[in-house]
């Protein structure tokens, strides 16, 4: 029995020995580590991983679409969240792969061990060896294996961004080093080899950065102001975030820093073309988007209104001149066309020119402006007078009250206003143009004296009559309420009005609910509550006191031709009832207030399923398929089955919100126009709507008819079966790649691969077959001639039935840039007798370029 116990002893020590060993030392089993030694690697087969200090990183290989990368991601995150591919535009095939150190430098060898990828370093003699160490910050680095001084990495990912900025890393210029980091888009959701968008510094003069689509600049950020850049508002409002600019002999560069680590953050580079903020808090279950940019194609596209003009999403329309300044081609600017931008309404003169004041403003481009961050503002509006080329003049540095001076010689352009945030502009004018303002203030405030004096006496008057009328009138109130079945708190009201607006005055019962009982739901008008906003204004979220949940869209005091659309909107939406149309609850007419009160929709708008990163895997193709249908039933209904024939005119994926159910609702009836049931078409020279989703003969001839709105509803369609916008009205728009595409027989190719990830493995096959119909029928209904394109009522039809057969649709329209708009500085742009003819750019799609 004891040499039994002997052998089971000797064989249990044994067995621990090697179960030690293995743990200790097997790839596979091994502790978490974040350092490889000279004599380690990381394979595939392995599935050994690097893991930083407290867990937040994770690098390793991945596979995705049968192809294989090194990359790294947040380790704890309930699904993979990406934020570095080594290898991104040199996958390995299969699964053989390996990470090693291979003299001084990282290698990925693949088939044959041939190197994929490497980080391609010289080094000297007499150096100790390197190890490769993955740090508590997610900076994968190699360095001397007895130095670990940040300043002495020879090699860090840091320095080479793929499509996200973490906490702590750089963008911008390192000057001592000569890297240029940047980012680059994934090409899509699932292909992280480099995309069409890139984000990238200019930092001459006054840097900043630009959004790119290949070569072409998309949006600008506006310079650094010493709290944030100018054109992306929303980056200094997180208590928990430390940004910096720094600009130096050794680097310009951008970075943030967390001050609380439960939170989660980074910048990053959409494969869609959005630069966004996104922040993962302790009890979140998905990424939040904090900001997006460009947040408004309206006003944020780059140089959206040209030059000596600025862009405000709450005037109608939204480019407007500078003071001073009158538009350059009158025809472009009625419709809308506004890329020539504005000229002097009256040359300087050198000596005695003076100055305007803009305020809130997003500072002109300053890659051509002159800095001088040693003088103050005085001193600066001295230095412009004193340089006769000077056209403008701001602070560098808003803090303090304003330190440093920039100073435009040239063409002021990309210039945007806001409500608030934003800094002054001055822009110098001549004297006449100063003249005039100070004369129209003059006669302005004469007038409202005037004006002022006279409503005095009439609201005297109105109080006398008010006071006389109230004891009888209670009553009355009350047995209206009675029989109405409405609350009895005060709250609505039902009053017959007369409202007019574009379309003939009408008489309505329509309840109106008093702003009292909004400013308590709305808290405010919090901007907690906040949940859109456009042209006209802004929508908040609101209870009643009832408890019943209401949208509140509320008039911007500064938009004119809000209230027109505003009581067009009134006078067409109450009498509009169908299940894919928001319903209307009231309105709020109280002295310089006007609301519309419409039901609230829990799942907000279609766009923001979309194009938003977080909400987009959740629309799958059944939902977007019938979302597709709902939007045909309502537009059919407006087109044929209401009381009137109702052109739209602004259909957009914005439009279209979504209730609990993801029911498809179209809203937004303030461009809508009746049609009589004789009435083919209308022409106007006011020009409303989006570009994008403007049909050609109504963008360039003012000519709008059902047609128009077929044109919006297939650019609709290609953007839900893409996840894309169509981002302009020219060749290179969506609709020119989807025509391409199915013409090539590559129809599949456009298709957003979320889409096709949702297929059900029962019933792909059909659901394929559903996703060609649409494209098909997208394709048919931006046919470029409105008589080619097919009614909603046919669009119903093929949508709703399997055996239809479905006519082969022709090109798209668009419309050609001239090469002056795209190019501001061209002399020919500044000749005032060039004409321009407004068909001459009406085209086909062409071939891709």
């Amino acid at each position: 029995m004891k040499g039994v116990r002997n052998i089971y002893h000797h064989s249990y020590s044994s067995f621990l020995l090697v179960f030690v060993v293995t743990i200790l030392f097997h790839p596979a089993l091994s502790i978490y580590i974040n350092t490889l030694s000279s004599t380690e690697s990381l394979t595939i087969s392995s599935n050994r991983t690097l893991v930083s200090p407290g867990d937040v990183f994770e690098l390793g290989f991945f596979e995705t679409n049968s192809r294989w990368y090194l990359g790294m991601w947040y380790k704890k995150l309930p699904y993979r969240t990406y934020i570095w591919v080594a290898n991104r535009d040199n996958p390995l095939s299969n699964s053989t792969g390996t990470l090693k150190i291979s003299g001084s430098n990282l290698v990925i060898l693949g088939h044959s061990n041939k190197s994929v990828w490497s980080t391609n370093l010289t080094r000297g003699n007499e150096r100790s060896p390197v190890v490769a160490e993955l740090l508590a910050n997610g900076n994968f680095v190699m360095r001397d294996s007895n130095n670990n001084d940040a300043s002495k990495f020879s090699w860090q990912s840091f320095d080479y961004p793929t499509d996200t900025l973490l906490p702590e890393m750089k963008l911008g210029y390192n000057l001592k080093k000569g890297l240029n980091r940047f980012l680059v888009s994934w090409r899509s959701s699932d292909d992280p080899s480099s995309g069409d968008y890139s984000y990238k510094l200019e930092p001459r003069r006054l840097p900043e950065f630009y959004l790119l689509q290949g070569d072409v600049r998309e949006h600008r950020s506006g310079p650094w102001n010493g709290i944030r850049f100018s054109g992306i508002l929303e980056d200094q409002k997180l208590s928990y975030m430390v940004y910096n600019f720094t600009e130096n002999s050794e680097e310009v560069a951008y970075t943030f820093r967390m001050t609380n680590n439960s939170f989660y953050s980074r910048l990053t580079l959409s494969s869609t073309g959005y630069f966004e903020r996104l922040t993962w808090a302790p009890s979140s279950v998905i990424w939040n988007v904090f900001w997006s940019s460009p947040a408004n194609p309206q006003c944020d596209m780059y140089r959206m209104c040209g030059p000596y003009s600025y862009c405000d999403v709450n005037t109608s329309p939204s480019c407007n001149c500078i003071q001073g300044f009158d538009p350059r081609n009158l025809q472009q600017w009625a419709l809308r066309i506004s890329l020539r931008g504005c000229k002097r309404r009256t040359l300087l003169s050198c000596n005695g020119d003076g100055f305007t004041r803009m305020k809130n403003m997003k500072l002109p481009e300053t890659t051509m402006a002159i800095v001088d961050r040693s003088i103050g503002l005085k001193e600066c509006e001295k230095r412009c007078l004193s340089d006769c080329n000077c056209t403008a003049f701001a602070n560098a540095d808003i803090r303090n009250g304003g330190t440093g001076c920039v100073i435009w010689t040239g063409n002021l352009a990309d210039m945007r206003n806001y409500v608030a945030d934003g800094q002054d502009l001055y822009v110098r004018l001549a004297v006449a143009d100063l003249v005039k303002k100070s004369n129209a203030n003059g006669k302005i405030i004469s007038l409202i004296v005037g004006v002022s004096v006279l409503l005095l006496l009439i609201m005297f008057c109105l109080w006398k009559r008010k006071q006389n009328r109230e004891k009888s009138s209670a009553a009355s109130i009350a047995n209206r309420q009675r029989n109405q079945n409405l609350p009895m708190n005060g709250i609505v009201l039902s009053s017959k009005r007369q409202l007019s607006g574009e379309n003939k005055i009408e008489e309505l019962e329509l309840p109106l609910i008093e702003l009292e009982a909004i400013v308590k739901a709305t808290e405010n008008f919090s901007n907690s509550n906040k949940i859109g906003q456009g042209g006209f204004g802004i929508v908040y979220k609101g209870i009643l006191l009832d408890g019943q949940e209401i949208a509140v869209k509320r008039l911007s005091k500064t938009s004119v031709q809000g209230v027109d659309e505003f009581m067009n909107e009134v006078t067409l939406i109450a009498r509009l009832q169908h299940v894919n149309l928001v319903q209307i609850l009231g309105c709020c007419i109280d002295a310089d207030e006007k609301m519309l009160i419409y039901e609230y929709l829990e799942n907000l708008s279609l766009d923001s399923y979309l194009f938003g990163k977080t909400r987009r895997s959740k629309l799958n193709w059944k939902e977007r398929f019938d979302i597709t249908n709902g939007v045909a039933r309502g537009l059919l209904y407006l087109h044929q089955d209401s009381r009137f024939r109702i052109i739209h005119r602004d259909l957009k994926v914005s439009n279209i919100l979504l209730d609990r159910n993801m029911v498809p609702k179209i809203s937004d009836f303030g461009m809508a126009r009746i049609f009589a049931r004789d009435e083919t078409e209308a022409n106007t020279m006011k020009v409303v709507g989006t570009y994008g989703y403007m049909s050609p003969e109504y963008a360039m001839g003012g000519i709008f008819s059902e047609k128009s709105d077929v044109f919006s509803f297939g650019v609709m369609v290609l953007e839900i079966i893409t996840g894309k916008r169509n981002r302009g009205f020219y060749e290179d728009n969506l609709l020119s790649y989807a025509w391409r595409n199915w013409k090539g027989g590559r129809a599949l190719e456009i298709v957003d691969p979320v889409i096709v990830n949702s297929f059900s493995p029962l019933s792909s096959t059909f659901q394929l077959q559903e996703v060609l119909k649409c494209i098909q029928i997208g394709l048919l209904c931006v046919q470029e001639l409105a008589e080619n394109r097919p009614t909603m009522s046919s669009v119903v039809w093929m949508l709703g039935n399997e055996a239809t057969e479905i006519p082969q649709p022709k090109s798209p329209g668009c419309v050609k840039r001239s090469p002056y708009e795209l190019d501001p500085s061209s002399s020919r742009q500044r000749d005032d007798d060039e004409s321009w003819t407004v068909n001459q750019y009406t085209c086909s799609v062409i071939d891709a370029r």
